[in-house]
């Protein structure tokens, strides 16, 4: 007889062949063909209302895929969307990369082995906030190019990528027609507020581009977002924070929403955006309320912009973007959770939307709403009966008032409808779900410094007690000033700096030689005057050298440069040291946006009036010497001749830093913490996790509470005012090793690597609150007895569910409270009424499971507490990882 243990290995043993034969052979679906009309895309002959969550699979790792693909499935999504990545892809021109993180047939691969369909946007122009906006620097060296209009160099570069791509996806039968996930490609992205920077050009591309891509046989739709004068055969979809009053531009195309932004972007010394769960709920259903079929979220996973991928200016290197699961990989509560129950809803009423052309509207009040959906909504009057088809009745409910609750009459009954929501009745009768009752958990991330007593208290961000330190054993090296290699080179003039780049570093050095003569000194001294550095223009970076010392930097985007120069007398060595912050990914005219210097670089002041540096000898060096030479890497980086750092030492500009350091215990994400530190980059075991950057966001801007209610926009409900926009950096555990992992810190303004550590990120704490009046869960819906009408929807009480993240436990309920409490998570106290049971009775329930249920009503706690008042159960628990105390999971 096979012991349990033996048996549990097995099943593994058996899901991991299958996992990998399905990878393997591509056997995710029966074929199936997928067609649209005017109502949805229709998949294997049935229309359906689909769900899918943006994931770019570059800005996560290989090995987190699966789990993000898993908890997108288990969120409620139909399909996974991403874009390609050009730049990623062919980062030299003819030589392809789909390898590690940019290995697009096996993110599409397990996306079809966990039974999701996949929507590629190819592009290639992708925008994304990364680098470039997806274009490779080279192909803005191809001669007589212009991106993005009719010009025959770029289309033929286009149309040889986007059909390397297509030729791949079917080579490795990924369509749907090929028993493939993928049912729906883009081609460009949100061209339409470009095109008319393009005049006539830019219309004779869109047809081109509509038809290159139709021709190149893909066998599924194609879409284009953005794009109003989308071709007939091409679907015009959204892209917007609300796309509910969307057309597209025929009416035999179905209403798609491309990407729902669920949050937003972050630029360095910017506020951290936040759009309240609420809100996106509302705007999701509503979409689905008035005739959409389709709509993905921007992004369900953000993730990290790893190495020098993030976009212009200025964008951060975490791209968490609000998204329901976080940069880590972990679950965003409540946002996660409430938008499950929503998709829950919304499934339940698929039979009903996919049956009716277009839904029956009634007006309920000055701002209130319905849209009715079911079988023979065309033929049926809306004073009709509709026992007929009452299995396929369902209803949305909107009351877009942002300020009141409005009571109102559909069908005979009574519904209180919150101010900014949408209720959902997948019966046209009962409730099921308001985008503004939020009863998914609340997960807290807590940061407790264990190694860093000089860091305030717990935030809502990071990491935990049990988490490794630096080795105080740190070692340093000087970057070279100026020229370190014999491959630099001198010119006359001033060179654009991506043409001498080719954006394989940040930095270009240029370097000149001005004399400064004895009536020089006296002109400045006689008139109390200082030569002044001038330039016209500058992206994103400066630092100015005289004679080796760093004198000045200026930070912006296309910005004036007026910088006071202290000379000395005879010969000056002048260095200017440009930098990119991510290459524009956004605008028109993309390949003349470069970087460096605009216009005339000058020195005023000389008393035979100014120099012309425009005009002047210049020396040329490409990148640090440090970069060049790879001293981030476990291999190289011996090459460098590093020297001990004593505890002591002054902060240092343009230093290497490097020290080892153990892997933290456990499974949790790992960060690094460089809050110490000023700009730079940083490597692990030689994988580059980013640039770095302490700058701190305004003080003013963030409201003391985010009111969901009313239109979103990305500056409402700003968070972390006051405090650095990043100092947390994800390294993805796959790039971990047990111990003695190479840390490699390159440091330009000055900063104490004593003071970098390790740390874990994880829930801690969950919180939940759900009043007795709430709905019943939403899986009850498919509950045997209610669909046989044993006993009604109603009947069942509503509950309270809590879930630690996969492999913790619930180790103890720091409060509950069945009445009338107060407070918010982490701030909760009982209120005049309270049940004594309250405790116990969730304690019992959940305490040493990983998740747990507890029905919110008198019998399920207990007895009632306080007669004719409407009670409310508030849980406070807390999460370990279940290793540490040694219980296995529930």
């Amino acid at each position: 007889m096979v012991g349990l243990e033996n048996k549990a290995v097995l099943k593994l043993l058996l899901l991991y062949l299958f996992i990998q034969f399905s990878v393997t052979c591509g056997n995710f679906f029966p074929p199936f063909n997928v067609t649209y009309d005017h109502r949805a895309l229709i998949i294997d002959g049935k229309r359906r209302m689909l769900i899918s969550g943006g994931i770019h699979y570059p800005r996560a790792t290989p090995q987190m895929w699966p789990d993000l693909i898993a908890k997108s499935k288990e969120g409620g999504a139909d399909a996974i969307e991403s874009y390609t990545f050009w730049n990623g892809h062919e980062p030299v021109k003819g030589q392809y990369n789909f390898e590690g993180r940019f290995d697009l047939v096996k993110f599409v691969k397990l996306v079809g082995d966990s039974g999701l369909y996949f929507l590629l946007r190819i592009g290639p122009y992708v925008c994304a906030e990364w680098n470039f906006g997806g274009f490779p620097v080279w192909l803005r060296d191809i001669p007589g190019i212009e991106f993005r209009t009719d010009n025959e160099p770029f289309k033929r570069e286009m149309q040889r990528f986007v059909t390397k791509i297509v030729d791949l996806m079917r080579e490795e039968k990924l369509f749907s027609w090929q028993g493939g996930p993928i049912i729906l490609l883009q081609i460009e992205n949100e061209y339409g507020n470009m095109e008319g920077s393009y005049g006539q050009k830019g219309k004779e591309y869109v047809k081109w581009a509509a038809n290159m891509a139709l021709g190149l046989g893909a066998g599924v739709p194609w879409v284009m977002c953005k794009q109003t004068d989308a071709p007939d055969d091409i679907i015009d979809t959204c892209n917007n924070y609300y796309c509910d009053g969307y057309k597209p531009n025929s009416p035999n195309k179905p209403t798609i929403w491309t990407e729902d932004w669920d949050g937003w972007y972050t630029t360095w010394g910017g506020r951290l955006p936040h759009r309240p769960v609420e809100d996106l709920a509302f705007a999701v259903a509503r979409f689905f309320q008035r005739g959409g079929s389709l709509m993905n979220y921007y992004m369900y996973f953000g993730g990290t912009n790893f190495g020098r991928t993030s976009g212009g200016p200025f964008y951060i290197t975490s791209y968490d973007y609000d998204a329901p699961i976080d940069e880590y990989g972990l679950l965003s509560e409540p946002k996660w959770g409430h938008l499950k129950d929503l998709h829950a809803a919304i499934k339940l009423c698929e039979p009903a939307l996919v049956a009716a052309d277009s839904p029956q509207y009634m007006k309920l009040g000055p701002n209130q709403e319905a849209h009715v959906y079911w079988e023979n909504a065309q033929s049926t009057g809306l004073n009709s009966s509709l026992s007929e088809s009452q299995s396929t009745c369902s209803a949305f409910l909107a009351n877009i008032d942002e300020h009141n609750t409005a009571t109102v009459t559909f069908r005979g009954k009574s519904y209180s409808l919150p101010p900014w929501s949408v209720s959902i009745l997948p019966d046209c009768s009962n409730l099921a779900f308001n985008t503004a009752k939020v009863g998914a958990q609340t997960a807290m991330k807590v940061v407790e410094y264990a190694s860093s007593p000089k860091i305030s208290a717990p935030e809502l961000v990071m990491t935990k007690n049990e988490a490794s330190s630096i080795t105080e054993s740190w070692m340093s090296v000087k970057e070279p000033i100026g020229t370190w290699s014999e491959n630099n080179f001198t010119v006359q003039g001033m060179l654009e700096h991506l043409k001498v780049t080719k954006d394989e570093s940040d930095y270009l050095w240029h370097m000149t030689r001005i004399y400064v003569s004895d009536d020089d000194i006296a002109f400045w001294e006689e008139n109390q005057v200082s030569p002044t550095l001038v330039i016209d223009s500058m992206r994103d970076v400066l630092r100015v050298f005289i004679n080796g010392k760093l004198i000045g930097s200026i930070t912006g985007h296309w910005v004036k440069v007026v910088q006071p120069i202290q000379f000395q007398q005879g010969y000056n060595d002048l260095i200017l040291l440009s930098q990119t912050v991510g290459l524009q990914n956004y605008g028109a005219f993309l390949e003349k946006d470069g970087a460096g210097f605009r216009g005339q670089t000058k020195l005023t002041g000389f008393k035979n009036g100014d120099i012309d540096l425009s005009k002047a000898s210049w020396i040329y060096q490409v990148g640090l010497k440090g970069e060049f030479q790879k001293i981030f890497t476990v291999e190289e980086n011996e090459k460098a001749g590093w020297t001990e750092l004593k505890l002591d030492s002054t902060p240092s500009t343009f230093t290497w830093y490097k020290a080892y350091f153990d892997s933290p215990d456990g499974s949790e994400p790992v960060a690094l913490d460089l809050g110490s530190m000023g700009k730079g980059q940083a490597w692990v075991n030689g994988h580059h996790i980013g640039r770095y950057w302490n700058l701190t966001a305004p003080k003013d801007g963030c409201p003391n509470s985010c009111n969901y209610r009313g239109a979103y926009g990305s500056n409402k409900c700003m968070t972390n005012c006051g405090k650095p926009t990043q100092t947390w950096y994800h390294v993805p555990r796959s790039w971990l090793q047990e111990s003695n992992n190479l840390l490699v810190i390159f440091e330009e303004t000055g900063g104490n690597p004593f003071e970098i550590s390790v740390k874990l990120r994880e829930s801690r704490i969950i919180c939940a609150q759900m009043s007795e009046s709430h709905y019943p869960p939403l899986d009850q819906w498919l509950n045997p007895d209610v669909i046989d009408g044993k006993f009604s929807i109603n009947d069942i009480k509503p509950q309270i569910r809590l879930q630690c993240e996969d492999g913790h436990i619930i180790s103890s309920i720091e409060f509950a409270s069945y009445g009338t409490p107060h407070g918010s998570c982490q701030n909760f106290s009982e209120g005049n009424c309270h049940s004594p049971n309250s405790l116990s009775v969730v304690s019992k329930a959940c305490e040493g499971r990983n998740s747990c249920s507890v029905e919110v009503s008198n019998s399920g706690l207990g007895g009632d507490p306080c007669r004719g008042v409407l009670k409310t159960l508030a849980v406070e628990a807390r999460c370990v990882s279940s290793s540490t105390i040694g219980v296995s999971q529930f």
